[in-house]
C-alpha cells in the first residue's frame, strides 16, 4: 500500500513505536498524502510491514479513533475520517448564546492564533442537553474543551452548572480543559481559567463611577429574573452591595415597561440590549435630557454602545479571548480574573 511508502519507523528514536505511527498518519494527511476516505492498512498487515507487535499498532489506531482521525467499518477495515483538523491545534470552543460580546471573546481567541489553530464553534444557547451531546459526540476529538458555563433551569433561571454538566466536563483530561467567563467551583481542575467576578465586579465598577452616580436621586436596575438567557444572580448582588453601603436610593425590576413612569434624577442600569434600546427611546420621547435630567448606564460594552456614547460596566471581551489563546500557545496554565471597567461616556 502507498502508505508504507511515507510512513517510517526510526527505531534509533525514544519517541514511542506506536507515537511514530500516530505522528506519522497525522504528518500524512496535513500534506495531502492521505485523504478523507483512504483505506489504510488492517493492524495485522501494518505490523508484519513493520515488524512491530500488534498491540502496539492496535494502541495507535486506538488513539486515532479516539480522535476521529481514522473510523473503521466492520468487515471493511480502517479509513481515513477527517482532515481538515490535523495540522493544527484543534479547538472545540462552546459558548451559551450568540451575542456581539461573546462572539468579540471568540474573534480575539481565533485571530490570536494567527492560523495556526482549528476552532470549532457551537452555541449551546444555555441548554443542558444540548451542551452534552455537543460533548458527548465531541469527546477525545479535540486538544482543548473551551467552555463558558451558563446554563437555565425549567424556569429559565440562571445556574453556573448542574450535576449531570459537572460530571461530563469531569470526564475532559485537565490538561485539556479552558473555563471562561464564568467561574464554577466544583470544577477545580481545568487548566485555565480566565473568568469574570460578577458580583465583585459590578461593585468595583459602581465604585469607579460613584462621583457621577452620587449626583442621582435613584439607582434602578433591570435585572431580568426569567430569561431564554438568564443572567447570574451574582449581578444583582453586587449592586445590592454597592447600593446599601453608600446608601443609595435603589430598585430593581425585572424589565422596563413601555409605559415606565421616567422621573428627573433616576439612573439605570440595563443588562439586555431591549432594554437598552427601550428605555432610550422613551427618554427622548418624553424629552428627558440623557446623562443631566436621566442617566443610564449599560452592562457589557459593545461598539454601538461606544458610538452611541453609553456609559458601561464591562469585562474587557478581547482581553479574555487573547489571554485564552496565548496561553494555550504558550502552554500556561492557571486561573485569571478578567479585567472588569466603568468606561465614562455621555450617558450619565
Amino acid at each position: 500500500m502507498d502508505i508504507f511508502n511515507f510512513i517510517k519507523i526510526n527505531e534509533d528514536s525514544r519517541v514511542p513505536k506506536y507515537k511514530q505511527i500516530v505522528d506519522g498518519i497525522i504528518h500524512n494527511i496535513s500534506s495531502g498524502n492521505l485523504k478523507m476516505d483512504d483505506k489504510i492498512p488492517s493492524i495485522n498487515l501494518f505490523s508484519e510491514e513493520y515488524l512491530l507487535s500488534r498491540d502496539t499498532v492496535e494502541k495507535a489506531y486506538n488513539i486515532l479513533k479516539e480522535r476521529k482521525v481514522i473510523l473503521s467499518i466492520r468487515g471493511k477495515g480502517y479509513y481515513i475520517a477527517r482532515t481538515k483538523l490535523i495540522s493544527k491545534v484543534n479547538i472545540l470552543f462552546l459558548i451559551n448564546k450568540l451575542s456581539s460580546y461573546k462572539m468579540r471573546i471568540y474573534n480575539s481567541f481565533v485571530n490570536s492564533f494567527i492560523g495556526t489553530s482549528h476552532t470549532d464553534l457551537h452555541i449551546y444557547h444555555c441548554e443542558e442537553e444540548l451542551f452534552l451531546n455537543l460533548l458527548d459526540k465531541n469527546m477525545g476529538a479535540y486538544d482543548y474543551y473551551v467552555i463558558m458555563p451558563h446554563f437555565k433551569t425549567d424556569k429559565l433561571k440562571h445556574v453556573s452548572i448542574t450535576p449531570n454538566v459537572l460530571k461530563a466536563i469531569k470526564k475532559i483530561p485537565r490538561d485539556r480543559l479552558v473555563v471562561m467567563d464564568n467561574r464554577i467551583p466544583e470544577v477545580n481542575n481545568a487548566l485555565i481559567e480566565i473568568y469574570q467576578d460578577f458580583e465583585n465586579d459590578i461593585y468595583d465598577a459602581l465604585q469607579k463611577g460613584l462621583a457621577k452616580i452620587s449626583k442621582y436621586d435613584k439607582l434602578i436596575i433591570a435585572y431580568p429574573e426569567s430569561s431564554v438567557y438568564p443572567y447570574p444572580k451574582r449581578i444583582l448582588h453586587g449592586f445590592r452591595k454597592f447600593c446599601i453601603e453608600h446608601r443609595i436610593d435603589f430598585e430593581v425590576l425585572e424589565e422596563l415597561y413601555d409605559d415606565i413612569i421616567l422621573r428627573k434624577g433616576d439612573l439605570f442600569i440595563t443588562i439586555s440590549e431591549s432594554d437598552l434600546v427601550n428605555l432610550v427611546n422613551q427618554i427622548r420621547n418624553q424629552e428627558f435630557i440623557l446623562g443631566d435630567d436621566i442617566g443610564v448606564i449599560s452592562y457589557n460594552d459593545t461598539p454601538l454602545k461606544q458610538l452611541l456614547g453609553i456609559t458601561c460596566i464591562s469585562t474587557d471581551f478581547k482581553a479574555m479571548g487573547e489571554n485564552a489563546a496565548h496561553m494555550i500557545m504558550n502552554k500556561e496554565k492557571g486561573k485569571i480574573k478578567n479585567p472588569f471597567n466603568f468606561i465614562d461616556r455621555n450617558s450619565i
